[in-house]
């Protein structure tokens, strides 16, 4: 699926108007895109927006976030602020306007839903960035592109004896018929 800037952008500022303000940062924002593309892809074969990835330290990082917070600004949608947070400075999103969710299925505004319900009420920021360092994660160098089909390395698993066994009788088994 070719990335659609207008839809990616429409998906940033939902999340900023859904999820509560104190508890959404530039981390938890930047995962909930993450991985709304991510699991859309796993489940349907294709992600909501077609956004690009990059391996950064905390995790992926959505390749055009600056431009669409700016634009999101610019337009008077939603406003960015640093704030204080136990000590720490992190951007708060607050949502000016009513989103525009035509461009949306109901099954992707439903998954969306959840992923800000799980990553803002049931992670922190630290926790949300350690969970997104996955095998597809640690593969990648920082600043790496991060293509949606490296989520299947997370399905990999270790190769057993039990495995290698399998394997041999299965060559055994074509190369005798």
């Amino acid at each position: 699926m070719p990335f659609d800037y207008e839809k990616f952008k429409a998906l940033a500022h939902y999340v900023c108007y859904r999820a509560d303000r104190t508890e959404l940062g530039a981390t938890k924002l930047n995962k909930t895109l993450w991985y709304a593309d991510i699991s859309s892809f796993l489940t349907n074969g294709r992600p909501i927006t077609g956004e690009t990835y990059i391996k950064r330290q905390y995790g992926p990082v959505p390749k055009h976030i600056p431009d669409v917070l700016e634009a999101l600004q610019s337009e008077g949608r939603i406003l960015v602020r640093d704030a204080g947070f136990y000590g720490f400075e992190k951007k708060e999103f607050l949502a000016l306007k009513r989103p525009d969710l035509s461009r949306f299925t109901a099954e992707e505004i439903s998954l969306v839903d959840g992923l800000i319900h799980e990553i803002c009420c049931g992670h922190t920021a630290r926790s949300i960035s350690e969970l997104s360092h996955d095998d597809a994660w640690e593969l990648a160098e920082i600043g790496e592109e991060l293509p949606y089909y490296t989520a299947y390395a997370s399905f990999l698993g270790e190769i057993t004896e039990e495995d290698m066994a399998w394997a041999r009788e299965a060559a055994y088994s074509e190369a005798v018929c």
